[in-house]
């Protein structure tokens, strides 16, 4: 079956976003700063704000859990901006150039409904999505959940099996793959480029 439809997760795909880019110069201590993120404001927890919970609801549980690290755990959404270092240039390019084509571009992204916005102001190739974009703090949904994915293809009226799906988790891109999606598991290594060409994408 011909592809059609070509659908981006962003973080770790077009978007370079890390907390150590903010808790490195905050904690001037590794092995601190990968203790409180490893146990104290861990992906666990960031994950259930991608999935709905707002970040002052988020962040008044954790302080509550351990009110020892009340200032660092309020500093993890005081400064998430400094946590979104930048786009990913050579996955952004691809997309650019995939912008010129037929193809039809969507995202499907864990992130929180209230920090997507700035990211959706600050890089302009988020435009190429022309607001195709399932975002899991809007839903309450989040990936793996098969869900998210069902959410995507009624509300654009796309086939599942006419679509590549581009993620850098690998339990998201098994889930695609039992759904039907042709799938790209971006890696450091990964030549997206390459990898849509093999699956017969022109760009």
């Amino acid at each position: 079956m011909q592809i059609k439809n070509i659908i981006f997760d962003f973080g770790g795909v077009l978007m370079d976003w890390n907390p150590r880019y903010f808790f490195k110069d905050y904690f001037n201590d590794d092995e601190r700063m990968e203790y409180f993120l490893e146990n104290i404001a861990q992906d666990e927890w960031n994950i259930e704000q991608d999935r709905g919970r707002t970040l002052l609801e988020g962040t008044e549980i954790q302080v509550k859990k351990f009110p020892e690290w009340e200032k660092e755990i309020r500093a993890y959404y005081d400064n998430w901006e400094v946590m979104l270092k930048s786009d990913i240039p050579h996955h952004v390019e691809v997309l650019r150039k995939l912008g010129n084509t037929d193809y039809h571009l969507f995202g499907l992204t864990n992130w929180s409904e209230e920090t997507f916005p700035y990211a959706l102001d600050t890089y302009d190739f988020f435009n190429l999505f022309d607001g195709k974009i399932v975002v899991s703090g809007t839903e309450k949904l989040i990936k793996p959940d098969p869900a998210i994915w069902h959410v995507l293809l009624k509300r654009y009226n796309i086939i599942a099996e006419e679509s590549v799906f581009i993620d850098d988790n690998l339990k998201n891109i098994e889930m695609a793959k039992n759904l039907g999606f042709y799938t790209i598991h971006i890696k450091p290594e990964t030549d997206l480029k390459e990898e849509l060409t093999k699956l017969g994408v022109e760009i």
